[in-house]
């Protein structure tokens, strides 16, 4: 069975920092890019950051300098450091983990943890 739990949501004032953790199972893990994606109260959901298997990253214009993503492949485990939280930056985070299949890419997503920055 296939999981992807996320963690370490939380309220914090803005300025703070935070540490999202996506745990998985189920799938293999080392192959699949890994993603956090954010979804504010009445908007769509947006990209926020991705780590290769290669660990490569790429991230969102409105979170690069001021977020980390990182990947523990021995613990099947995606981080996200936020640092320099912003009221905008407020939202359900998910993970998500990509596989290629053998023409389509395969998305699995977590059911999402809240993050709400204080002015």
């Amino acid at each position: 069975q296939v999981r992807l739990v996320e963690s370490g949501g939380d309220r914090v004032q803005a300025g703070g920092s935070l540490r999202l953790s996506c745990t998985t199972s189920g799938i293999n893990f080392s192959l699949n890019v890994m993603g956090w994606y954010r979804q504010a109260p009445g908007k769509q959901r947006e990209f926020v950051a991705a780590v290769t298997s290669g660990e490569g990253t790429n991230y969102g214009d409105s979170v690069k300098g001021r977020f980390t993503i990182s990947r523990d492949n021995a613990k099947n485990t995606v981080y996200l450091q936020m640092d320099r939280l912003k009221p905008e930056d407020t939202g359900v985070y998910y993970c998500a983990a990509d596989e290629a299949e053998s023409d389509y890419v395969k998305r699995r997503w977590g059911r999402g943890t809240q993050v709400t920055v204080l002015a």
